[in-house]
């Protein structure tokens, strides 16, 4: 019996793994430009780009965030950025950057079945006047030639919306060895009904956005609203996701402590906002971390053919990581990498985490309570 269930479980981790290999083998080939676009490729009637961002007590990253996209090359631009009832010196350290340009939006009341950061990206939209909205947090941090090189692509795959998986610019910190799979996850589970997405910074057609779809109005509860806008843009070809190269230059800087908060907010209904598949989840971290519990007994037992197979299985599962954190981070990769076990373990907490805390009607985004009915909106 005991022989049954350790086969069973090699052929369960084994398909894990290759499911992983094939999904993060797509994603590297399809999502990453390949180089930089060159200027000659924009069309000479340069199309306007607004810099939308939201912002809810965010002193820490403010002036980074801000200073970087001022120092932008694109010269058709426009900087919004909305304070959403800051209850620090948020709108203080906004209105100081006028002089470079940057308009500082107050956000109205918070009314109806609205979700905070929803209602905040509607009343940006209605602000912007550009041919695109870029959409971004404050946390992330963007290069020079980023906004030319994201319209220059748009432009030449003829999409509406491109969204971009942003790079971990420091290896050593404790908020990127230990940051949840959250990103890890959007490229394995990308499909055309889900696809990858990344809220650190997203841009759009800004008429396509706001009189083709309503801009966020049906949209005002989704914990996730550009996942939803990028699903039903794949179904008509005019959606794109990059991984973050140093060439692109998007990158962000996030405390464990808010990844861990975005991770329960979103965990939930990004993995089908219901039992069973929440259940199927646990089940799958659960297989990708018994290769590292059941080695060192077998070490102690000198159990041979199980020792083999948990420290092979466990050494394919570090190597798959570590391929997909050369990727999206710039340093010390290898670092996260052999931290495998710790970070299957911390998202199966998480994952159980959201559950019970959206069941029992208690996540809260920045200070704000997120319904279940409004959460689970995220998938349908």
């Amino acid at each position: 019996m005991i022989e049954l269930m350790f086969y069973a479980l090699f052929v369960a981790s084994t398909l894990i793994s290759v499911y992983l290999v094939v999904k993060l083998q797509f994603a590297f080939k399809h999502f990453q430009m390949k180089k930089l676009v060159s200027e000659s490729t924009m069309i000479d009637d340069l199309p306007s780009v607004s810099v939308c961002i939201p912002a809810r007590n965010e002193t820490h990253a403010m002036t980074g965030c801000l200073e970087r996209v001022i120092a932008s090359t694109y010269p058709k631009l426009e900087i919004i950025v909305l304070d959403d009832s800051s209850v620090d010196d948020t709108s203080i350290l906004i209105k100081s950057f006028a002089h470079a340009g940057v308009r500082f939006v107050e956000g109205s009341k918070l009314t109806g079945e609205w979700l905070g950061k929803n209602h905040a990206l509607q009343e940006l939209m209605l602000e912007a006047s550009g041919t695109y909205v870029l959409f971004m947090d404050v946390d992330t941090l963007i290069g020079p030639d980023t906004i030319g090189q994201l319209v220059a692509y748009a432009k030449s795959e003829d999409a509406t919306m491109v969204s971009v998986l942003p790079r971990r610019a420091d290896g050593w910190l404790g908020s990127v060895i230990f940051a949840p799979l959250r990103y890890f996850r959007e490229l394995v589970m990308h499909s055309k009904k889900t696809p990858a997405t990344a809220s650190n910074a997203w841009m759009i057609n800004r008429r396509t956005l706001r009189d083709e779809m309503n801009g966020f109005n049906d949209l005002k509860n989704h914990v996730q609203p550009e996942a939803k806008i990028a699903a039903r843009l794949t179904v008509q070809n005019k959606y794109r996701f990059l991984i973050g190269t140093e060439l692109l230059g998007v990158n962000y800087e996030k405390k464990w402590s808010s990844q861990i908060e975005t991770s329960v907010r979103l965990l939930y209904p990004t993995l089908g906002g219901n039992l069973v598949k929440n259940i199927l989840a646990v089940i799958a971290l659960t297989i990708a971390i018994l290769p590292a519990i059941i080695l060192p007994i077998a070490l102690a037992d000198d159990l041979v053919y199980v020792q083999i197979f948990s420290l092979w299985q466990l050494c394919v599962y570090i190597a798959i990581y570590a391929e997909y954190l050369s990727k999206v981070w710039r340093h010390n990769w290898w670092l996260g990498a052999l931290l495998w076990p710790a970070i299957v373990v911390q998202e199966l907490i998480l994952v159980i985490i959201s559950v019970v805390r959206y069941r029992l009607g208690t996540v809260t985004w920045k200070g704000r309570r997120i319904s279940t009915q409004a959460s689970i909106k995220v998938s349908e």
